[in-house]
């Protein structure tokens, strides 16, 4: 996983920051180990790293897996021209098109003015404020944020039900591995279904990037949305990945106990010789919820799980 931001930035890596944040209908090229492409003529040219989105097929896709329902809430993180916001107004939902580009603003401002269904925010994907009620997202996101967008939409404290994203190839393989490569992962993971659904081509982009993109499907896990079910989940990644060569059962009973550990592990078929680190991170997300619906399971006390899974972004979050 790329590596996190520093606190603090130097006026040039703020710049490059700056230069990195394309809207959503396009991606921004980076650099991937697991694509061997090699940028276009095009894609040399395009200082600013814009890609828009330019494949039906792929807008199509991405609608239809969404299945939003009439006044669902759905955010369009990175709106650009409005290449997702269009489609997605005609399904119904309460779309929130969020852009910071001055001239993408204007024109979503004018292509959607007068539908009561669309709301345009000028801001900052990063750091604009999440709805408090339940929502979903569907966006082309750039590649550079794909890290720093996760981090806000899958901690504990967000209502996100689904998400349909675009990002880029290399990195959507690592995340939707069934076992998460760093405890971070593992705590998406077990609590939502993070789905690789298909290859998109740089050809659907123009001018086309150095590297492939793929649809990227989220879901919430059902039955791990209460607290204290977060808190055993968590307890149980935090042990599994300090100890990943330990069995799982040992790691099962250092936090719910012997008898406890034994229930589950016989419920779930755990086999004793297996390993914590080769166990998917959604098997212990079942083990979390059977652990607190037990009656003589007392949840245990936990280091506090760091800002950064659980803040949903600076400011204080407003209603949509």
């Amino acid at each position: 996983m790329p590596a996190r931001r520093p606190a603090g930035r130097s006026r040039a890596a703020a710049s490059r920051a700056a230069k990195s944040r394309a809207p959503s209908s396009r991606a921004t090229t980076s650099r991937d180990s697991s694509s061997r492409a090699t940028p276009s003529r095009a894609a040399a040219s395009n200082r600013h790293g814009i890609h828009l989105l330019r494949s039906s097929g792929t807008v199509r896709a991405l609608i239809e897996s969404a299945d939003l329902v009439p006044d669902a809430l759905v955010l369009d993180l990175g709106a650009g021209p409005g290449t997702l916001t269009a489609p997605l107004a005609s399904t119904g939902a309460r779309v929130i098109a969020i852009e910071r580009d001055p001239a993408f603003l204007l024109r979503l401002r004018e292509r959607f003015d007068g539908q009561p269904n669309v709301r345009v925010v000028a801001g900052d994907l990063t750091v604009v404020p999440l709805p408090r009620g339940p929502f979903q997202v569907v966006a082309s996101i750039p590649y550079a944020l794909s890290t720093t967008l996760l981090r806000r939409l899958l901690p504990g404290r967000t209502r996100l039900s689904a998400a349909d994203l675009v990002v880029e190839w290399g990195f959507a393989r690592r995340i939707s591995a069934p076992v998460g490569r760093d405890l971070e992962t593992a705590w998406w993971a077990a609590r939502f279904d993070l789905r690789l659904v298909r290859r998109i081509p740089a050809a659907s982009f123009r001018p086309r990037p150095a590297v492939d993109s793929a649809h990227l499907r989220i879901r919430a896990r059902p039955g791990l949305g209460e607290r204290r079910t977060q808190r055993i989940l968590y307890a149980l990644l935090t042990v599994a990945y300090r100890g990943p060569g330990r069995p799982a059962r040992a790691v099962l009973a250092e936090v719910v106990g012997k008898a406890g550990a034994h229930r589950i592990a016989a419920s779930i078929d755990l086999d004793q010789a297996t390993v914590a680190g080769d166990v998917a991170a959604g098997r212990w997300g079942e083990v979390a919820r059977l652990a607190a619906a037990g009656p003589a399971v007392v949840a245990p006390r936990l280091p506090r799980i760091p800002a950064r899974l659980l803040d949903p972004g600076p400011g204080s979050p407003r209603r949509a």
